[in-house]
């Protein structure tokens, strides 16, 4: 997958974030490319809830990165 056209990033539902909550360290360009191949991954083949979680989450990190074109 080179691109991420086909995801609908209106349909995402983004999480609040708690002004007070300790951030994760951030993710280096190529870690959150490699991450959203593996949540695509995991959203096409299967189906339930750990499918569709990671179609959601999948759906958040490409509205929040460059494409890797």
């Amino acid at each position: 997958m080179d691109d991420y056209e086909h995801l609908d990033l209106d349909e995402i539902d983004f999480a609040p974030v708690d002004h007070t909550a300790e951030r994760l360290a951030l993710l280096t360009l190529e870690e959150a490319h490699d991450l959203l191949r593996l949540l695509l991954t995991i959203a096409q083949e299967g189906e339930g809830p750990l499918s569709q979680e990671a179609n959601r989450l999948a759906k958040e990190i490409a509205a929040r990165i460059p494409s890797e074109n």
